[in-house]
């Protein structure tokens, strides 16, 4: 794939070493237009719970680090529209936002799971052409999301070592290699 697309992933190149944001990054690209992207880093969770930072709630869902903007701010994507009002499709039955106190209430209802919704601490986001310009210096690989809604409950530390094996040749080497060159 040459061009990205709302409802890619973009794959964080080897050669992204030492950026403690998107080192061994899977980004799932949430809107793509000519002036600027958006995504959300689906393979960094973060030390928190729900309940750790949202009053009234007892939820154990975990918290990822979306991306380095806005990051006192949460988001959310999830595959329950009918659920959520207010929602966003990405592509392929994933849905961005959405009325917050409603799924709060789903939550502590037990009628949505972590399964179907996964939260983030900010958001990856480039403006106009930017993204155009990592693309080209090769920092990123785009790839089709090929899991659709499931990526939800897709992934975690693995994710981005089981993409390097997927796409083989020498990415299988870098799936190997310690997160950080320095402590080899």
């Amino acid at each position: 794939m040459n061009k990205p697309e709302k409802g890619n992933l973009l794959i964080a190149e080897p050669s992204i070493i030492g950026d403690i944001s998107f080192n061994r990054a899977v980004i799932l690209l949430a809107d793509h237009n000519p002036l600027g992207s958006v995504g959300f880093i689906l393979n960094k969770p973060l030390n928190y719970n729900l309940k750790d930072l949202i009053e009234g709630t007892e939820s154990d869902f975990p918290v990822y680090n979306g991306g380095p903007v806005e990051q006192d701010n949460l988001y959310f994507i999830h595959k329950s529209p009918e659920l959520i009002p207010n929602s966003v499709e990405i592509s392929h039955g994933i849905f961005w936002g959405g009325d917050f106190s409603i799924v709060l209430n789903l939550i502590n209802r037990g009628e949505i799971s972590n399964e179907d919704i996964r939260f983030f601490l900010g958001y990856s986001g480039w403006d106009e052409q930017q993204l155009d310009h990592e693309l080209a210096s090769n920092a990123w690989l785009i790839s089709e999301n090929i899991y659709h809604n499931q990526i939800i409950s897709k992934s975690c530390n693995s994710f981005w070592r089981e993409k390097m094996l997927e796409l083989g040749g020498d990415y299988s080497i870098w799936s190997n290699a310690p997160e950080n060159p320095s402590y080899n």
